[in-house]
């Protein structure tokens, strides 16, 4: 029964793939090939030049500030270290919003320019917020916690032995770290990247309301304004493909390699005091991300917010709040109870079977949103379609979209999207619990299921709470697969931010966005608390 379970949750992750190449490949090409000969290449190219200027930013930022942090120490390091992790509260099109507010041309800042220097508009030059590279920007200073947090764990798990033996033969501290404990790090740091870069080409709401062209973008786009379907399976199976490839070039590129720790593995370095200028300028360093990806939009949502007309607590924001908790906790849940399923699964029946499920499972958070939402609303759009027409002349009854449009789809977008999640974190969990445990339950005459309630379940309770968790902020922060899937006239606080966004009503929509940033401090006060145990 619980080989059927995982085998049924592991088939659920494949079936949007397979949906999208399938309609990709029989539907027509007209519109596709129009697309080719205008915007395709642009969606192409943006894709590219974004998910690389992410790549590099995240680098940069989350492995200089995980280096100083941990082999470093300078006055308020022990603060930075834990609040370079709240920028993951931000989802990257609420940082697009009040950073808008704040540089646009009729924004605070420029308005101030002119008012002290008297210009006029075509007086001086300003960068433009609105452009490819100011949404680079705002996806890098919310997805470098991902390199930064593998980073500084790789770090700190490393041996001093292969750093100190570089020192020793005469070579600067800066050429110990580029040549030993970088390369020592790479996998983490790789994984770290990957996660940006898939969490880029998934993006929709900052590319699309700072108007970039990529191929999230143009999904949406032929879906709901050209109403071609086959058009927009085409586009997600070219973005399905790119982000798969992405995960495959990295993996392969490692080839062979091995990633030893050299030396004793609890010979840790002592941190390296810092003074004076250096300790002000890593100080500068590790302070920039944190004030411009969290203390200085949480500012500016909150003065917007404020200076709005929307009522929180009025009967239609309370709809949304209770549409998008409702969305969270039931995807949440669900998501659980399947990470349950295959990761019991694997530990109870290891072999081909299990670990093919385990993979599949994985494999949904290199999907972005919005081709997930495809992949499952063109099977089932053609399911309900089929159903409707057999029903009406078989019994002159409609039955109408029974499936497609309702909250159980989207509930299960959800679950193939962020499963990968909530596994990894039950997986971290169910290694503590020793396999003597199982065989003394066994022994005991208990059964597998019954091992699983009254000896994994209690035990893990930590985790799984953290897997919960994590998924239902995720979903709340989740916009593209909600914009195309979600009911009618059923909106979230995601999908009301994002349309006040669309109107230019900015200060309106600061309201649900604070909302949202506030649930996403959850899941980053627990990592922070993660993080100060360690040390």
């Amino acid at each position: 029964m619980l080989g059927v379970l995982a085998s049924t949750v592991a088939a659920a992750c494949l079936l949007p793939m397979l949906a999208v190449a399938i309609a990709a490949l029989t539907g027509g090409t007209e519109t596709v090939r129009h697309l080719l000969d205008t915007v395709l290449p642009g969606y192409a190219g943006a894709t590219l030049v974004l998910a690389a200027l992410v790549a590099l930013g995240t680098f940069a930022i989350g492995v200089g500030a995980a280096w100083l942090v941990t082999m470093t120490r300078f006055p308020g390091v022990r603060l930075l270290e834990i609040a370079l992790i709240l920028p993951l509260a931000f989802p990257a099109y609420v940082l697009a919003y009040a950073y808008t507010h704040l540089l646009d041309h009729p924004g605070i800042v420029q308005s101030t320019l002119r008012q002290v220097t008297g210009w006029g508009p075509r007086d001086y030059w300003f960068p433009e917020i609105r452009s490819l590279g100011g949404a680079a920007v705002m996806l890098v200073l919310v997805f470098y916690p991902y390199v930064y947090l593998l980073a500084r764990a790789a770090f700190l798990q490393q041996s001093s032995g292969a750093f100190l033996a570089a020192r020793t033969l005469g070579h600067s501290a800066w050429y110990a770290f580029w040549r030993v404990s970088l390369p020592m790090a790479r996998p983490a740091i790789a994984g770290g990247v990957l996660l940006a870069v898939m969490e880029t080409i998934a993006d929709f709401g900052t590319v699309a309301y700072f108007g970039v062209q990529t191929f999230a973008t143009g999904i949406y786009t032929s879906w709901f304004t050209m109403a071609d379907r086959a058009a927009a399976a085409q586009l997600a199976l070219c973005l399905l493909g790119f982000a798969l490839m992405l995960a495959v070039a990295e993996r392969t590129s490692r080839g062979k390699a091995q990633y030893h720790h050299a030396g004793k593995r609890h010979m840790k370095m002592p941190p390296a005091p810092l003074t004076g200028l250096r300790a002000a300028l890593a100080f500068a360093l590790c302070a920039t991300p944190v004030l411009l990806g969290f203390l200085l939009p949480a500012v500016v949502l909150l003065v917007m917010g404020l200076g709005s007309e929307q009522n929180l607590l009025s009967s239609r924001y309370t709809g949304f709040i209770r549409n998008s908790v409702t969305l969270a906790g039931t995807a949440a849940v669900v998501t659980l109870c399947a990470a349950i399923i295959v990761g019991f699964f694997q530990r109870l029946r290891p072999g081909r079977r299990s670990g093919i499920a385990a993979y599949l499972a994985r494999l949904g958070y290199a999907v972005p949103g919005g081709v997930i939402a495809v992949g499952l609303l063109v099977p089932f759009a053609a399911f309900d379609n089929a159903l409707d027409g057999w029903m009406r002349d078989t019994f002159d009854i409609s039955t109408g979209l029974l499936i497609t449009g309702s909250i159980w789809l989207l509930v299960a977008a959800y679950m193939v999207r962020f499963l990968a999640a909530a596994l990894g974190a039950y997986e971290g969990g169910q290694s503590t619990v020793h396999v003597n445990m199982d065989a003394a339950a066994r022994s005991l005459g208990e059964s597998p299921l019954g091992t699983l309630r009254r000896i994994h379940l209690p035990i893990l309770t930590p985790s799984l709470m953290t897997a919960l968790l994590i998924v239902f902020v995720d979903v709340m922060k989740e916009l593209p697969a909600t914009l195309i899937m979600r009911p009618f006239n059923y909106d979230t606080l995601a999908v009301q931010a994002y349309r006040l966004a669309s109107d230019e009503r900015l200060e309106g929509a600061a309201v649900p966005s604070l909302v949202i940033m506030a649930v996403g401090l959850l899941p980053v006060i627990l990592i922070c608390r993660q993080v100060g145990r360690r040390d």
